[in-house]
């Protein structure tokens, strides 16, 4: 009878850590194109790991100076660009990559998956390729931040 009292606190308390972990998380905001479903599935990939999203809509052109105006290199450019407490996210990031880096706050403009590989958020389908999740900065600079091995 004893267990029982101790299970309902540890189950409490596993809510009230739940709660303020995704309570906490900053509002992503996600540029993209109106007819691009990867982008879709990338949202709905942060939805599900608890991310609370606002989607912005908008023409290619936009898009375009948008990457500009956050100084994203053309070689690392994806489909979206998504902005979350003053870091750039661009392209298939994983939410735990973003979790990290808003836990780490590195000096850094923000991260990128490069293209749009089979497997990463929003890309899934039969095939895995390996990719990677960088970290660049204000001067193009990335670094590997992790590695996603393909199967």
């Amino acid at each position: 009878m004893r267990l029982r009292p101790i299970l309902l606190c540890a189950a409490i308390l596993s809510l009230v850590l739940y709660w303020n972990v995704y309570a906490a998380m900053p509002e992503i905001t996600v540029y993209k194109d109106p007819t691009c479903q990867c982008c879709d599935g990338w949202i709905a990939h942060l939805r599900a790991d608890g991310f609370q999203v606002a989607v912005k809509e908008i023409d290619a052109s936009a898009l375009r100076e948008l990457k500009q105006k956050y100084a994203i290199p053309i070689t690392l450019q994806a489909c979206h660009t998504a902005i979350v407490d003053g870091y750039v996210i661009e392209g298939h990031v994983p939410a735990a990559e973003i979790r990290r880096l808003l836990q780490e706050h590195p000096k850094a403009t923000g991260l990128v998956v490069p293209g749009m590989p089979m497997g990463s958020p929003g890309m899934e389908g039969q095939k895995t390729e390996k990719y990677s999740v960088l970290l660049f900065d204000s001067n193009g600079t990335s670094s590997v931040y992790h590695e996603y091995s393909g199967q």
